[in-house]
């Protein structure tokens, strides 16, 4: 996840830095498991960010048997305790390390120097080394999706989201959340409340329900926990689940759920340790890499809005469909154009993204 505003605007931007060769990890034999370590910013929860980052895991363990063993060190907060983990996992022989928070981009960063026989996945950064590389996922193709089906579900056209900071990858996802609503409810207003942390289950629920005393009877989340999806299924409003399917929480409030899909690239990238192939790199996979996945329906959500909604991940999946294409002038919700009609927003433009579109109650400081 991301923490930091000021560093994650330069988000298109990668650089490799000259790494000293103070220390090495322990060699192993080919006959060796890779040791795998992860680090998660908080606890193991039933759904939600980190949870999906430790299903990615055991996929690994389930892909690859006794040729991995993994380690996981949750509920580590960014900064100097995110440096000492994963300083002791390069320091007791794990090959390859998962660090799946934008917060621990600068902290792996600087293990990576100290260790170069280390290979370092920085999931949700964007610095890049020798031994480091990045992933991330289009998150906000998926939330494109959901707001369609909000949209089409909603009875008071306002909806309303709770996110942790106001950095670009937030930002995408609310942008396109919106798009997708005002696509098929073009009058759709979209609420969003700040919480500055990413993980704090009362806060998200205090959030979630001043959202719902403010008329809107539908919730989109950019935080770590089921809080939000909670406070719906207390509320009898309707929410979007974000990273999980969270029916067990939501039975009755999830409409859908935008999940991340971790498994497929982690076993790749110990496969790659294991055959000597690893190299340092950049992935932001999406729908059509199947990072994504918009699916999950609730039973109140109808077959027509579930067939509208997987015809357009469809779409998106065959590159026919793009959120941030304009086939009418994009304009923020300050009155300045955005994107031109015609034009579709570059990977770089959306890595910058700094503005709140059309349709969303709310400002950035600048």
């Amino acid at each position: 996840m991301y923490k930091n505003l000021a560093a994650a605007l330069a988000a298109a931007c990668f650089f490799a830095p000259v790494f000293s060769q103070t220390n090495a990890a322990p060699r192993t034999s080919a006959a060796d498991p890779v040791k795998a370590g992860f680090v998660y910013v908080s606890p193991i929860t039933e759904a939600g960010w980190t949870r999906q980052h430790d299903e990615g895991r055991k996929a690994v363990e389930k892909a690859l048997g006794a040729g991995v063993k993994t380690t996981f060190v949750e509920n580590v907060p960014e900064g100097p305790d995110a440096e000492r983990v994963i300083r002791d996992l390069a320091a007791t022989g794990h090959q390859i390390i998962f660090t799946p928070s934008f917060g621990y981009m600068e902290s792996t960063l600087k293990v990576a120097m100290d260790f170069p026989e280390v290979k370092f996945e920085s999931i949700t950064g964007y610095k890049q080394a020798p031994n480091v590389a990045t992933a991330n996922a289009r998150y906000y193709e998926g939330r494109y999706l959901a707001g369609i089906a909000a949209g089409r579900m909603s009875k008071t056209a306002v909806a309303g989201y709770v996110a942790g900071f106001p950095i670009p990858e937030v930002l995408q996802g609310i942008n396109a959340f919106t798009l997708g609503m005002r696509s098929v409810n073009p009058k759709a207003v979209v609420k969003v409340v700040w919480l500055d942390v990413w993980f704090d289950p009362p806060k998200e629920r205090d959030a979630a329900m001043a959202l719902f005393n403010q008329d809107a009877d539908v919730v989109a989340f950019h935080t770590g926990s089921t809080a939000v999806m909670a406070a719906a299924q207390e509320r009898g409003k309707m929410a979007v689940a974000y990273h999980s399917d969270m029916r067990r929480v939501g039975p009755d409030a999830q409409i859908v759920a935008v999940t991340h899909q971790w498994g497929d690239y982690y076993t790749a990238r110990v496969r790659a340790v294991q055959a000597g192939t690893w190299k340092s790199g950049n992935v932001w996979g999406g729908v059509r890499e199947g990072m994504i996945r918009v699916g999950d329906f609730g039973s109140k959500v109808p077959p027509a809005v579930q067939q509208e909604v997987l015809a357009r991940q469809k779409e998106i999946a065959a590159g026919k469909l793009h959120p941030f294409h304009a086939a009418q002038a994009v304009r923020d919700n300050e009155g300045r154009e955005v994107i031109a009609r015609g034009q579709t927003l570059s990977d770089a433009q959306i890595l910058g993204m700094n503005w709140l579109v059309e349709g969303v109650q709310g400002k950035l400081a600048r």
